[in-house]
């Protein structure tokens, strides 16, 4: 029987389980949808799933570097307890070398490709920890990054992974400047490295906002104009690397800096576990409680 994307589609909404696991589950069982459920919950997978409706908002960043090769990595849990956990560390660390070693092109396939040991794909390996662990893990996101002879990367970790910053420098071999670089990035947070990576679009819709920011105000709209690209020079040093003081010597701007060292900043990924995740109200007698229920 031909199994469809909507069967597929069908049997995760079901199960929760991986579009891998499901496709092959079906196929076992020649698209019985009752059989591939239990096919799933027979081998374990299932059962991880049922977790799959909880918020995991918590984990390590983590970086890893071997040679020209750099991977950061945020894997979320559910609590901080796990985040600490020796299992969940080592976890975190296995996956960055698969991820090293394998240079998947995104996170689905990347669940989708082969693992070495009892697991046959890294989805596996994932979904038999959470079952040992005890809670919802999840791969959020990645970045696979090289660099040439004539670059540095900067690998910087803050409050135990809670942060992790990799940064590629291009012009030097300094990996102590390029980790000042991350340090900056860590605390600052910039969106871009420089001007020009801010779309015509985002500038047009901030200047339109501190124009009327500066007509409600009372200001003269003879003067409002020349206002609005002042504000508008702040607004490219909240954002752009290059643009802000460097929090080693404030007296200096992050781009002139490097450009004084014969460095720039060719890309940059800066990881916090669980922005933009909305995450559960729990309490710390309750999440304590729900640990010790496990």
């Amino acid at each position: 029987m031909a199994i469809t994307a909507a069967m597929v589609k069908e049997l995760r909404e079901k199960t929760g389980a991986g579009m891998m696991d499901c496709k092959k589950a079906l196929t076992e069982t020649d698209g019985d949808m009752e059989k591939a459920i239990d096919f799933l919950r027979e081998k374990g997978i299932a059962s991880a799933a049922k977790k799959a409706d909880r918020v995991a908002a918590e984990g390590l960043a983590h970086i890893k570097v071997e040679g020209n090769t750099a991977v950061i990595v945020e894997i979320n849990a559910e609590t901080d307890f796990v985040a600490k956990n020796e299992n969940f560390i080592s976890l975190v660390d296995t996956v960055a070398s698969h991820l090293l070693n394998n240079k998947p092109s995104d996170v689905e396939a990347a669940l989708a490709q082969d693992f070495d040991g009892d697991a046959d794909t890294l989805n596996n390996y994932i979904n038999n920890q959470i079952a040992k662990i005890g809670e919802k893990i999840s791969l959020r996101r990645f970045a696979v990054v090289e660099r040439s002879d004539n670059e540095a990367f900067g690998a910087y970790h803050h409050m135990g992974g809670r942060i992790a910053v990799l940064t590629l420098l291009d012009g030097t071999q300094d990996a102590d400047l390029a980790k000042d670089i991350s340090m900056h990035i860590a605390a600052i947070n910039p969106k871009y490295i420089s001007r020009d990576q801010v779309s015509q679009e985002e500038v047009e819709h901030e200047r339109e906002v501190l124009k009327q920011q500066a007509l409600n105000e009372g200001k003269p709209e003879k003067i409002v104009e020349k206002m609005v690209e002042g504000r508008l020079g702040k607004y490219f040093e909240d954002v752009c690397l290059n643009d802000q003081a460097f929090v080693k010597d404030s007296d200096q701007k992050v781009g002139k800096f490097l450009s004084s060292k014969g460095a720039s900043v060719k890309e940059f990924y800066r990881f916090e576990v669980g922005e933009g995740i909305e995450k559960r109200e729990e309490n710390f007698a309750e999440e304590v409680m729900s640990q010790v229920k496990k």
